[in-house]
């Protein structure tokens, strides 16, 4: 079996939607041989502070998993600061974040990015202002006008993020697609947004910033890597060199799955290096 070199994009269970222990993912990556691997525990800033602080009549937020995001991050980073010196000699451990909506509480996400304690920054956009996350919406009830709107409002969203620009990679860029073609199967053309990705990737690029190419869709009902390789070839083409590889692994027995299949994705699209970040630094890999 090829080695997995690294997993840029992993969950413990300081993550409400995560089962195993950050020591137990730290355990596993080890015993699977990584040379880079990273534990990017939720911190979805738009739940920072508990309903007093977030929620308005406009907003009704089906799940309450992400309270006090702010808090579990800042106990992530505390055991992983931990589990590095622990592991030392076994797992190069990289610290790091899965920043989650930064534009809607930017008070915590300015924050976050300023801790020393981290090497690297995932910036991700599961929800849009005022609205739940994508994995709660019902998109048998869209019309077409309503899932262009929202589908044009969370690149549009994604793109703002990427101006302010406090982290290291943009994750899972078609996070939505999980959703709506893998659990409701319902068609998207993404060429339809091809100018809006355009300008997000642009952006990135301008900016010292790179993307992810995460894995889940792989093992999931979408079946493809987010974003796909059109979509890969298509940052390369742009000029984008800095490019991560992540499972999002929520347990043990994720981590690690796919990261073969998407380096090869990405080798196809013209890269010959992946990166790993070290104090928000990228230092690369030949793949």
């Amino acid at each position: 079996m090829e080695k997995i070199l690294f997993d840029m994009h992993t969950h413990s269970s300081y993550s409400p939607d995560a089962e195993d222990s950050a020591e137990a993912m730290c355990e596993k990556a080890a015993e699977l041989g990584l040379e880079v691997y990273a534990l990017t525990d939720h911190c979805d800033c738009n739940f920072w502070y508990p309903t007093e602080h977030y929620f308005t009549d406009k907003q009704d937020v089906t799940d309450a998993m992400m309270y006090g995001a702010g808090e579990y991050a800042e106990n992530s980073i505390a055991e992983q600061v931990r589990l590095k010196e622990k592991f030392a000699g076994r797992l190069d451990l990289r610290v790091g974040v899965e920043l989650g909506q930064p534009l809607q509480y930017p008070e915590g996400a300015e924050k976050m990015a300023a801790d020393p304690r981290l090497d690297f920054i995932i910036g991700s956009h599961h929800m849009n202002s005022g609205c739940d996350d994508f994995y709660y919406l019902d998109y048998s009830k869209m019309s077409a006008e309503q899932l262009d709107k929202l589908l044009t409002d969370c690149f549009l969203q994604m793109l703002d993020m990427c101006k302010w620009g406090k982290f290291d990679v943009l994750g899972h860029l078609t996070y939505p697609l999980r959703y709506i073609c893998g659990e409701h199967n319902v068609s998207v053309d993404i060429l339809k947004y091809e100018e809006l990705i355009r300008s997000i990737f642009k952006t990135l690029i301008s900016n010292g910033k790179g993307i992810e190419v995460n894995t889940s869709g792989l093992r999931q009902k979408y079946g493809q890597t987010f974003p796909t390789f059109e979509l890969v070839k298509l940052y390369r083409e742009l000029g984008g060199e800095i490019i991560t590889f992540g499972s999002d692994a929520h347990r043990t027995s994720d981590l690690g799955k796919g990261i073969t299949d998407g380096v090869e994705l990405a080798k196809s699209a013209g890269f010959g290096y992946a990166a790993v970040f070290k104090k928000h630094q990228a230092e690369f890999i030949k793949i």
